[in-house]
């Protein structure tokens, strides 16, 4: 099958976990990966369907690329992932030229859903959310020039939180089995990858048969040729004292851990049903930094969730000064169909929601500015990724996951280094 590809990878890591399980799929088959749809011959669009914007882009590309079916009838057009389990059917009543739609769940059998597309004509629309999470075809060679990789261990989510479409669109939660995990790894590190971030939609509660989350992390340590372990994502109700010890206890896990808290209120944190108190979160963080006095907290928070008046609002606001998170992931509230909230009374205007915004990252810039110039004189351990966007340098990241441009005299990707730091950015360090 010579033919050429492009695939579009919009949303999040699981996104993009998926898209290059596909994209190994199809150079098994003998296809070509490109970097130009004008000149593909398959195009695939990966989507997110967890806010309405990255929804709407994904929507507004689709129809960019159906110009390119309209002139040639034989490309293939398909949409994946989340927005595509949500739509289904749908999605080819309103754009006729797609030839798949294609959900999270049923990535192993795309081969044979292309078969059909191109043997036999079919448009193909699958959404069973029942399949279990699949293995990826091994492409050896794949992850040749990269020194990061992901790895997903466990898919869906049961957590159903009152403004979250993930469950409805990834499926309940299912771990994969840990030997397949430690296969994938192994393949990983043949390649010449020396990060893997362990993925899932709350990562924590992998869990197979007699192996927890804390098992799989130690035996992924024990892999030779390894240098970094990270994981995203995590719940904060699920995080326990021993997943927190292991931040002291293995050498190779990262000095960071992405621990959404979404707000500060506990009057919102009960409406969004995720079952933790600001309190509680408060506590975990301190533990985190018992465990690790170095270990840097990230974090999801959203503004204008329906009901947040101004004194919600400010117990978030009072919880990043109390925690003081290294980064955030900060957004506007917005309605997912099916949701409990998208049915919810008392929405916050569009415009408060940006004021509110505007005011969260004003504070946040500020405390990672801060914390990035406390490493100003310092020397921190880089893992290098590659050549910098700024000439002349190279790039890679600390455990802590803060992005380091650096100049040296010797090309050393793939290795850890110690990079003095002497200036810095709220965005990056440079030394």
């Amino acid at each position: 099958m010579s033919r050429s590809f492009y695939i579009k990878t919009m949303g999040c890591q699981m996104n993009e976990y998926d898209s290059d399980c596909l994209a190994r799929s199809l150079i098994t088959k003998g296809c070509i990966p490109v970097n130009d749809p004008a000149i593909a011959d398959i195009i695939l669009i990966n989507t997110c369907a967890v806010r309405a914007k990255p929804e709407q882009k994904a929507v507004s590309f689709l129809g960019r690329m159906a110009a390119f079916k309209n002139k040639r009838p034989d490309l293939i057009l398909g949409i994946v992932g989340c927005i595509a389990q949500q739509e289904g059917s749908r999605l080819i009543k309103r754009f006729p030229m797609l030839d798949l739609v294609m959900g999270p769940r049923q990535l192993e059998k795309f081969p044979e859903f292309l078969e059909k597309i191109i043997y036999d004509g079919k448009k193909i629309v699958a959404t069973d959310l029942n399949s279990l999470p699949a293995s990826p075809i091994h492409c050896k060679g794949y992850f040749r020039d990269k020194v990061s990789a992901f790895i997903s261990v466990t898919e869906g989510c049961n957590n159903f939180c009152s403004y979250c479409i993930v469950p409805y669109v990834r499926g309940r939660e299912v771990s994969r089995p840990p030997a397949d995990i430690i296969a994938e790894a192994s393949n990983l590190i043949a390649d010449g990858v020396k990060e893997i971030t362990l993925l899932g939609q709350n990562v924590i509660s992998y869990h197979w048969n007699d192996c927890n989350f804390v098992s799989l992390l130690n035996e992924i340590a024990g892999l030779d040729g390894l240098l970094r372990i990270r994981f995203t994502t995590s719940h904060p109700k699920h995080l326990s004292k021993d997943v927190i010890q292991c931040f002291a206890s293995i050498d190779k896990l990262c000095s960071h851990i992405h621990l959404p808290f979404q707000a500060g209120s506990d009057a919102i944190l009960k409406s969004m049903r995720r079952g933790y108190s600001r309190d509680q979160y408060i506590i975990l963080s301190e533990k985190l930094r018992e465990a690790d006095h170095d270990i840097a907290i990230t974090s999801d928070v959203m503004v204008g969730f329906p009901g947040e008046s101004e004194a919600d609002f400010e117990q978030t606001l009072d919880l990043i000064r109390k925690v003081r998170f290294d980064n955030l992931f900060s957004f506007k509230y917005s309605d997912r169909k099916g949701t409990l909230a998208a049915k919810m009374q008392n929405k916050v205007s569009e415009s408060l929601k940006i004021h509110r915004l505007e005011v969260l990252q004003k504070i946040q810039r500020q405390i990672t500015l801060e914390k990035n110039q406390d490493l100003i004189g310092r020397h921190v351990q880089v893992l290098v990724e590659g050549q910098s966007k700024k000439g002349g340098q190279l790039t890679g990241r600390t455990s802590t996951n803060k992005i380091v441009n650096f100049i040296s005299n010797n090309k050393k990707i793939g290795e850890l280094v110690n990079v003095l730091i002497d200036s810095c950015t709220s965005n990056s360090l440079s030394g």
